[in-house]
């Protein structure tokens, strides 16, 4: 089993952008319905460039989740999404920055969640310590609303202005 563990952040500005050594474009369906109070996990299929993976994570809402991803066909991910996702597929670029000894991610989202920009770290423990950098602002991590399965229930782009800060 994998437990991932990372901090979520919006950000201040676009410094960040200078910084990006790698980009690559993301489209992720879900496939369960997470409205269901007896669910305990999202199943998502994600192409990431040219690959497509099936994912499983629980839904524990903070810095740390159970999480499996398994690689599938390229062509399978590409059908699931078109017939079997719930709720519209979530597109973004996903920007790749490193400070100091972690590499951020960073999701410029499109579509229904057009404007929404969040950074993530993954760190090895709860209590780990990391540089922050300038560009990075408030954190997030709490905040259930800026989850992806989230963003597929109810986009960014339907949300008050207060709601957006």
């Amino acid at each position: 089993m994998a437990r991932e563990i990372e901090r979520k952040f919006l950000l201040k500005n676009q410094d960040w952008k200078a910084l990006a050594h790698k980009k690559t474009h993301f489209a992720q369906g879900y496939l369960n319905d997470i409205s269901d109070k007896s669910a305990k996990s999202s199943v998502r299929v994600r192409i990431e460039g040219d690959k497509a993976n099936m994912n499983i994570k629980s839904l524990e809402i903070g810095l740390s989740r159970d999480e499996y991803e398994y690689e599938i066909p390229l062509d399978d991910g590409k059908k699931i999404l078109a017939t079997l996702a719930s709720g519209p597929v979530i597109e973004k670029e996903r920007h790749l920055v490193t400070v100091d000894s972690h590499t951020w991610e960073i999701d410029e989202f499109f579509g229904d969640n057009q404007g929404l920009v969040i950074a993530e770290v993954e760190i090895q423990s709860e209590d780990e310590t990391f540089s922050m950098p300038e560009w990075a602002g408030r954190e997030v991590t709490e905040e259930v609303r800026f989850y992806n399965i989230s963003l597929s229930k109810r986009p960014f782009n339907s949300w008050s202005e207060d709601e957006k800060q």
